[in-house]
């Protein structure tokens, strides 16, 4: 299959950025990406429909991929699905991103006696982002082992990317309120909401608005995939224009159904403005975590 990778070149080109920025995309060790891939060849329970994954590359493969489409700073978001294999993930991904100089170094936690130490050590020695899917996992984000972590990241400025949303298929950990709990007590944590909530789009975007350093991604919104079940209400888009600061590009690669490029035409499609693009695309990714100097960037 071939990859429209001069679509999405010239999509940040014409915006005069040096690339994009990509808050939510996944590597993981090789033993697990298949048993992810699994579950969506077989539309399993939390995939919920037919879901025809378009990048199973190798991660060489994949790496060399996002370079050629201008993708200049990636995560690699990592999630436990369970107690005691946090600490393996964490330690793949720690070896990932010392290999790969775009990537945004990416860890996990899970609600367990020992979260609150290694999170703690992730943190002193650097990792840039966390990763929780609560479908996945089956626990609630307010759970009481997970309170020192909220503390340690609400103290260090950490931020989070949190699948909280109901979609594709909501159990009873999903939805807004979790979260709304959590940030009651902890205000000043820093989240950034996976597919901007959906299909709770509102009582995320509301979160996203009330505080401070709540921000939403676009993962696998505003495109056809979904149909009419997954449409953007549009009755929001004004809103997102007002929290253009606070809205992050993110794609899913590499499980997606769609070429990567067609994200980023979901975007041009809302006429929110270049300006708009180009701060979701790349300036509030780069004023959140920075522009590692490592990356040697270029618009080449």
């Amino acid at each position: 299959m071939v990859e429209p990778v001069e679509t999405t070149r010239r999509f940040w080109q014409a915006l005069g950025l040096p690339g994009l920025f990509d808050v939510h995309v996944h590597f993981l060790p090789e033993s697990v990406q298949r048993k992810v891939y699994e579950q969506f060849d077989q539309a399993g329970p939390k995939i919920g429909r037919e879901w025809p994954i378009r990048y199973r590359g190798n991660h060489e493969e994949r790496v060399d991929l996002l370079r050629e489409l201008g993708v200049r700073r990636f995560s690699t978001l990592p999630y436990a699905h369970r107690p005691g294999i946090a600490t393996y993930l964490n330690e793949w991904s720690r070896g990932f991103a010392a290999e790969v100089p775009e990537v945004l170094w990416s860890a996990t936690f899970y609600p367990e006696p020992d979260a609150a130490a290694y999170v703690a050590e992730l943190v002193a020695t650097g990792v840039e982002v966390f990763k929780l899917h609560v479908q996945v996992g089956e626990f609630y984000l307010d759970d009481p082992l997970l309170d020192p972590v909220w503390a340690l990241l609400a103290d260090s400025a950490t931020p989070v990317v949190i699948h909280a949303g109901s979609g594709p298929v909501g159990n009873a950990f999903t939805g807004p309120d979790p979260l709304r709990r959590v940030l009651v007590r902890f205000p000043t944590l820093s989240v950034i909401v996976a597919h901007m909530g959906g299909p709770e789009y509102a009582e995320f975007l509301a979160l996203a608005e009330t505080h401070e350093r709540v921000f939403l991604d676009t993962t696998m919104v505003f495109v056809d995939f979904f149909g009419a079940t997954g449409s953007y209400p549009r009755e929001l888009l004004p809103r997102l224009v007002a929290l253009e600061p606070k809205i992050l590009l993110g794609s899913d690669f590499p499980t997606i159904p769609y070429p990567y490029a067609h994200q980023l035409e979901g975007l041009a499609r809302l006429d929110l403005g270049d300006d708009w693009l180009r701060s979701v695309c790349w300036e509030n990714g780069a004023r959140l975590f920075g522009v590692s100097p490592r990356e040697g960037m270029t618009s080449a």
